[in-house]
């Protein structure tokens, strides 16, 4: 045997391996592939939302096989026909024979390879079209034309973008297939280049001139779809079609389409005669004409006509952008009421404000969230958001105000314990929703609750307190067991400490089903832990629990939504519901101006989110969506039954919406109106509660919401719209709203921050079943005097911080090295004026420190007080009498002796047993009242000292400075310091 052949043995007996390698490799990769498509399809079917996946899958299927076949026949064709009609018998020169050798060997591959390729790229760009698609197939008309074209506005939503689609696609695909043919025709000599004379055979000559003209009439399609483009671009002044559009770039696009369209004819004059004369004088003629008639005669009309009469020639225009852009945001009906704020604290001025002033919410839910970590998180396994939610219950035939948050899970917190059993079968579920009065606090400063411990007892009654799904659950759990075995998840830890713990077992239908080897293979490889098909403690009964955010649970099921950027829990119907406010957005509603959502909705409590239709033109609050927080069960209603967008998903997905009359009462009184839609509003009424042009254009009274006074001056943010109970002006009787403020857009020295409107809409949906309150999302703007007299957020904050008198108190309470904490600044139409509520709150220092509610500030006008309780500061800001209660004026004597404080006698509500309490206050309500009276005396000393420096008397200077350093020694000696 030759070495040639002992070579050819090994490589022969290892070819076949190789093969079964590589058939083996792509089996895996199938099955993967597989495992998660099935896991999907088990995920779907579980929730009852299986037609939303297999819609997706089927449209999208369909789309990438009409993308692929779209593409690579026609980019086949070209080649084919390029190759079979070459000249027989061409003459090349040697590179280009050189070129044949070489591509020769693999032409039958490319010939396949290349179509299938580029056909593969295009059937998966095709895919991810499906939306616009179905929504085109689906269309709903909204009954409303444009006032350009006297088109239904469904075709600027619909219609046209599918259009602008499918023309896009076609002219990829007939440009790339004539850059194939070329190629092709010349490297078989079809086309050759004789010095400065190309040569083309007839056959190419046919091919490409049929080509180029399907090209130019595609073209000429395209550009007259343009004139309609021109009703959602955005122009200098307003977006859609202004006069220069409407008489110029318009009519010229026509002109061009016309023009384009001619030159596809002389380009199949060519491929008959064989003459490229005309066609080239047609190409040069669509060139020069598309700069003289798509853009200089633009130019010329804007600059010479229309600026030096802009006011006057844009007003149509103008009107019509302002029309339509508050017809898409649904600001048209806002109600403007004028408000001569007064800025004078009169004695009883809030004594028609009564129910309002009651419900003051006094509780910051963005900085109490430490106080509920230490007072209600017992252990290390669980844990509260930063942000809590503000939701409001009748408790005792009273709507109260209420912040709330779930104790959910935190994993992170078994540390050493965070093993695969304890992370996955046993630690699955948070306990119990926590809920404190937002208009009151205890005397030593804690949140008042009205539901609270473990297990869960107050004001809301017996309701279902896990929560298998919450914003912060595992990546999974398995959950689930055979009858009668011992529960193995722990359901919350017991009364005293080291005693055991109390366990449960899942009983809902809350994920897919383990019941079998080959569901747990899947599983297993799904989320990469061989523990899933290997665990005795996983059997038939077990639920593999996912996706678990209600965020994420609520987007998957409707993906054609946006969705708010913050879920809240609430107690419905005796379970913990997460409610979501889903949006139908668009970016193509005509004459609509556009924001950015995100930029909108981003302030110093939400940050900017990711959105993959982030600059938008159009947008309803058209589903209300609520997650179980123990099923996971999700269920949509379609809240806004006119909207065309939601009405055209509703056919796509006929079955996963429900109607709004299958809400509950107890659902419908705790729905509310969403505060990112709110934002985007606000962000509208800026410039848009303008209705005149000529003022729009002048931009004489434009407004911008103002920076939260908290915030850094380096990078300040929005201030946040609160929710509060209250008469808004306008109004029969207090509703709960959402609020937000406006001041004169400016920058710089002009700038001015005093109030010029204040929004607010009815947030509260009613408590009946199926049925929508009439005021709900009702806005009501008030027009405050353009004299600058009422001072904005930023003015307030600055008087509560030069003070002396606050100051002095406020440097008190940071003795002990305690800080002192700003809680929301809100801003109440009471009084025939605008009041601003301030709560002051003080953390001591270590870990296991809170903030204690230990003040209130009060503005009104430029008048301020600064109290203990806001009754208290009320009665001091209106001369004595305001006239009205506010809630906090019965303060209990701490957060405990009301409903629902903490059952867990393990614990006095911090983590580690202790609880740090800041300095200026101690709980003991006799230590307090002498701190108090200290207090007096220090501001007494001060007052003396102030006096003694005026009167250039030193010897009473140093005696009223000793003093004070007496009476604050005293002061440190009461609080232990």
């Amino acid at each position: 045997m030759t070495s040639s052949s002992a070579d050819n043995a090994p490589r022969r007996s290892r070819a076949p391996l190789a093969i079964t390698a590589a058939i083996i490799a792509g089996l895996v990769i199938l099955f993967f592939i597989f495992a998660g498509l099935y896991t999907d399809v088990l995920w779907f079917d579980q929730l009852g939302f299986v037609n939303v996946l297999t819609t997706q899958w089927i449209a999208g299927t369909v789309l990438f096989m009409i993308g692929f076949v779209a593409m690579a026949v026609p980019v086949w064709v070209s080649i084919q026909l390029a190759y079979r009609l070459r000249p027989v018998y061409a003459k090349l020169n040697s590179q280009l024979d050189r070129y044949q050798q070489v591509i020769e060997p693999l032409r039958r591959l490319a010939m396949y390879g290349i179509p299938a390729l580029l056909g593969l790229f295009a059937g998966v760009a095709a895919a991810t079209r499906w939306q616009t698609v179905l929504m085109w197939l689906n269309r709903t008309e909204t009954g409303r034309v444009d006032p350009q074209f006297n088109f239904d506005i469904s075709f600027y939503l619909m219609d046209l973008p599918f259009y602008q689609s499918v023309l896009a696609f076609a002219s990829a695909v007939v440009l790339i297939s004539a850059l194939v043919s070329v190629a092709t025709s010349y490297l078989y000599g079809s086309i050759r280049v004789s010095g400065r004379e190309v040569l083309i055979s007839k056959a190419a000559r046919v091919q490409i001139a049929v080509t180029a003209a399907i090209y130019l009439l595609l073209q000429a399609v395209s550009i007259w779809f343009d004139q309609y483009s021109t009703l959602t671009n955005n122009n200098a002044l307003i977006t859609g079609a202004g006069y220069t559009d409407v008489n110029a770039t318009i009519p010229g696009r026509a002109i061009l389409a016309g023009i384009a369209a001619v030159v596809a004819l002389l380009f199949i004059l060519t491929a008959i005669i064989g003459r490229w004369r005309l066609p080239v004088i047609g190409t040069a003629l669509l060139i020069v004409s598309s700069l003289l008639i798509g853009s200089l005669y633009p130019w010329v009309v804007e600059r010479f006509q229309v600026e030096p009469s802009a006011k006057a020639l844009e007003e149509p225009y103008i009107e019509r952008n302002i029309d339509l852009t508050r017809d898409a945001y649904d600001v048209a009906d806002i109600e403007e009421i004028p408000y001569n704020a007064t800025t004078t604290a009169e004695p009883g001025a809030l004594r028609a404000d009564a129910a309002t002033t009651a419900n003051i919410r006094i509780l910051d839910p963005a900085l109490v969230s430490d106080s509920y970590r230490q007072l209600e998180q017992f252990r290390q396994y669980y844990q509260f958001p930063d942000n809590l939610d503000v939701d409001r219950y009748v408790i005792d035939g009273v709507s109260q105000d209420a912040v709330v948050a779930v104790r959910d899970l935190n994993i992170d917190g078994l540390n050493t314990g965070n093993t695969w059993v304890n992370s996955k079968t046993v630690y699955t579920h948070g306990y119990g929703m926590v809920a404190a009065y937002g208009n009151q606090r205890s005397v030593d400063g804690q949140p008042v609750f009205l539901e609270s411990g473990i297990p869960t007892s107050g004001a809301l009654g017996d309701f279902e307190p896990r929560i298998y799904f919450g914003e912060t659950s595992p990546e999974y759990s398995i959950v689930g067991d055979e009858e009668g075995a011992n529960p193995i998840e722990l359901d919350y830890p017991s009364g005293e400490e080291g005693a055991g713990q109390t366990y449960t077992t899942f009983s809902g239908d809350g994920g897919p089903k383990l019941d079998n080897a080959f569901k747990k293979l899947i599983y297993a490889l799904k989320f990469q832990s061989e523990q899933i098909f290997l665990a005795a403690s996983v059997n038939d009964k077990s639920e593999i629990l996912y996706d678990r955010d209600p965020v994420t649970r609520v987007q998957k099921v409707a993906p054609y939504l946006t969705l708010d950027s913050e879920a809240y829990p609430s107690v419905v119907d005796n379970r913990v519901m997460w409610i979501v406010d889903g949006y139908t957005t668009s970016a193509d509603y005509p004459y609509s101006t556009p924001v950015s959502l995100s930029e909108a909705i981003a302030d110093t409590q939400t940050p900017a989110q990711p959105y993959a239709l982030d600059s938008i033109n159009y947008m309803r609050n058209s589903v209300k969506a609520t997650v179980d927080a123990y099923s996971g069960e999700v269920t949509l209603y379609a809240w806004d039954d006119e909207d065309p967008l939601l009405q055209t998903w509703q056919k796509i997905f006929p079955s996963s919406l429900k109607p709004m009359s299958e809400m509950s009462g107890d659902l419908m009184s705790h729905v509310r109106y969403p505060a990112d839609l709110f934002k985007v509003q606000r962000s509208i009424l800026g410039q848009y509660h303008v209705t005149d042009p000529g003022s729009f254009y002048s931009k004489d009274d434009a407004w911008i919401s103002p920076n939260d006074p908290d915030s850094p001056a380096t990078d300040p943010t929005l201030q946040p719209p609160y929710y509060l109970t209250m008469q808004v002006p306008g109004s029969d009787k207090p509703s709960f709203s959402l609020y937000t403020t406006f001041q004169p857009e400016a920058t710089g020295e002009s700038s001015r921050n005093v109030l010029y409107g204040y929004l607010a809409v009815d947030a509260d949906a009613g408590a009946e079943d199926g049925v929508r309150a009439d005021g709900y999302g009702q806005l009501r703007l008030l027009n405050l005097p353009k004299d600058g007299t009422v001072p904005g957020p930023g003015q307030v904050q600055n008087v509560f911080n030069a003070d002396p008198t606050v100051s002095t108190e406020l440097n008190l309470l940071r003795q002990g090295s305690s800080t002192v904490l700003n809680g929301n600044l809100l801003t109440l139409p009471v009084g025939g004026g605008l009041l601003y509520v301030q709560p002051v709150y003080v953390q001591s220092t270590g870990e296991t420190s809170y903030p204690l509610l230990q003040k209130v500030l009060v503005a009104f006008g430029d008048q301020i007080a600064f109290e203990d309780t806001l009754d208290g500061a009320l009665d001091v800001l209106f001369g004595g009498d305001s006239g009205a209660t506010a809630g906090d004026t019965d303060v209990p004597e701490d957060a405990t002796t009301n409903n629902g404080g903490p059952a867990d006698p393990s614990t006095d509500g911090s983590t580690d047993g202790s609880t740090d309490v800041p300095a200026g206050s101690t709980g003991d309500a006799a230590t307090d009242a002498e701190l108090k009276s200290l207090l007096a005396v220090a501001k007494t000393a001060l007052a003396e000292k102030a006096a003694a420096l005026a009167d250039g008397n030193f010897a009473d200077y140093g005696t009223a400075d000793a003093k004070l350093e007496d009476t604050i020694a005293s002061m440190l000696a009461l609080l232990g310091e």
